[in-house]
C-alpha cells in the first residue's frame, strides 16, 4: 500500500475532503438569465464522478451588472439558488464535497464570450436590461479604452458588499458545503485591491489598507451569512504585474484569515489584460502558494499548470500547499483523480469513484 498526501482525507471545519484533489473554478458562459441548466449538472457531476475530492462551481455573479457575459451564473435571487439544488445534490452522491465560487466582474462586466471574441460589448446585442448592465469599478479606469468604467459611488459599495453576503446564503441554501470569495484576475474585488486600477480618495483607496477594505468587508459579509462550520475560501492573484505584489498578499491573507477564510486559492495576474497570458512553466504559481502559506500561516491552495500526481504529490509533501487545484487537465481528462490516483499506487483506487464506474 503506498500512502500519499494528495489522497488524504482533509477535514476544513466540519466539511470532511476524502483528498486533496480540487476541481478549479472553470466559467462555462451557459447559463440564461444567471441560471444553471443541464450543461452545468453534465460539467460539474463528470469531474465529481472522475474521483476529486472537492468540486469548485464556476464564478456565480452576486449581482446582475456583475455578469462579465450573458452566459454568467447568479445567485442575486433565490430561484437561481433552487436551481442549483439538483447539482450540488449530484455532486454529493458522487462522494465529492460541492462548492461554489461567488464573484463580481466590476469594470470586467458586459463583454463577449471568449469564443465571441472576449471583447467589450459596445452595442446593446437585443439585451433587455442593457443600461442596467453597465461595468463599474473602483475608479473610471479600465484595462482597455473600450472598458472604462462608471465609478461606483461611496453610497453604492455597502450594497456590493451585501449582495455577496445574501449570495452566500444561497449558496448554502443551495446545498454547497464552500463559498470561494473570488479577488483575483482583474475582477471587482482585484481592482480594489490595485493601485492602478483604485484611484479612489476616500476609505477605500489610497493607502495599501484602505485598498484592502473593500475585500476584507466582503468577507466579513459572506461570514455573517455563510454557517460557522463551513469553510470559505478566497482567490487572490497573488501577483498581478501592476503594483500589487507576493507581500501584498500576505498582509491581506493575514487579515482575512482573522475574519474567516480558511485557504487561499493562489493564482496570478488579470489587471492588464486577460489573466495568465505570459510564457509560464509547469507550477508556476506554486511558490506563491508556498509563501503565503507560510509567512501568513494560513493553508493554501496551488493551482496552474499542474498536470502529473507525482507533482502534485510532491508539491504537498514540500509544504507548498495543502490543496491541489486542477483545471485544464480535467478538461482533457475528467477522470485526473482517478488517473492520478493508479498513477500514485494507493490502495483501492476505485473507491474514489461512483460504482458505475467501477
Amino acid at each position: 500500500m503506498t500512502k500519499t498526501m494528495l489522497f488524504s482525507p482533509l477535514a476544513l471545519r466540519d466539511i470532511a475532503l476524502k483528498n486533496r484533489v480540487v476541481v478549479a473554478p472553470m466559467h462555462q458562459y451557459s447559463a440564461l438569465d444567471g441560471m444553471p441548466n443541464d450543461w452545468h449538472l453534465m460539467n460539474a457531476g463528470r469531474y465529481a464522478a472522475g474521483g476529486a475530492g472537492l468540486v469548485i462551481v464556476e464564478s456565480t455573479k452576486v449581482e446582475r451588472r456583475g455578469c462579465g457575459t450573458v452566459g454568467d451564473l447568479g445567485l442575486w435571487r433565490d430561484d437561481q439558488a433552487d436551481a442549483f439544488k439538483r447539482i450540488t445534490s449530484f455532486i454529493r452522491s458522487c462522494g465529492a464535497v460541492p462548492a461554489i465560487q461567488l464573484g463580481h466582474s466590476g469594470r470586467k462586466a458586459r463583454s463577449q464570450r471568449p469564443w465571441e471574441g472576449g471583447r467589450s460589448l459596445t452595442e446593446n446585442p437585443g439585451i433587455g436590461d442593457w443600461e442596467d448592465w453597465q461595468p463599474v469599478g473602483p475608479s473610471a479606469v479600465g484595462d482597455s479604452p473600450a472598458s472604462t468604467p462608471r465609478p461606483l459611488s461611496r453610497e453604492e459599495i455597502p450594497d456590493i458588499i451585501d449582495a455577496f453576503g445574501k449570495a452566500a446564503a444561497r449558496a448554502h441554501t443551495a446545498g454547497f458545503d464552500m463559498v470561494e470569495i473570488h479577488a483575483a484576475h482583474g475582477f471587482l474585488i482585484h481592482q480594489f485591491l490595485s493601485p492602478q486600477a483604485n484611484q479612489r480618495n476616500d476609505d477605500y483607496g489610497g493607502s495599501e489598507m484602505n485598498r484592502m477594505r473593500f475585500a476584507v468587508e466582503v468577507v466579513e459579509s459572506v461570514r455573517a451569512n455563510f454557517p460557522a462550520n463551513k469553510p470559505v475560501f478566497m482567490r487572490f492573484s497573488a501577483a498581478d504585474g501592476a503594483g500589487w505584489e507576493p507581500d501584498n498578499s500576505v498582509a491581506l491573507a493575514k487579515l482575512v484569515k482573522e475574519k474567516g477564510v480558511d485557504v487561499i486559492d493562489c493564482s496570478s495576474g488579470g489587471i492588464q489584460g486577460p489573466a495568465n497570458t505570459a510564457a509560464i512553466d509547469y507550477g508556476y504559481q506554486v511558490p506563491y502558494a508556498e509563501k503565503i502559506r507560510k509567512e501568513a500561516d494560513i493553508m493554501t491552495m496551488a493551482v496552474g499548470l499542474i498536470v502529473k500526481a507525482q507533482q502534485a504529490e510532491a508539491i504537498l509533501q514540500a509544504g507548498q500547499a495543502d490543496l491541489i487545484a486542477i483545471a485544464r487537465e480535467l478538461l482533457q481528462n475528467p477522470n485526473w483523480a482517478l488517473q492520478a490516483a493508479l498513477d500514485l499506487g494507493i490502495e483501492k483506487p476505485f473507491d474514489l469513484v461512483p460504482d458505475q464506474s467501477r
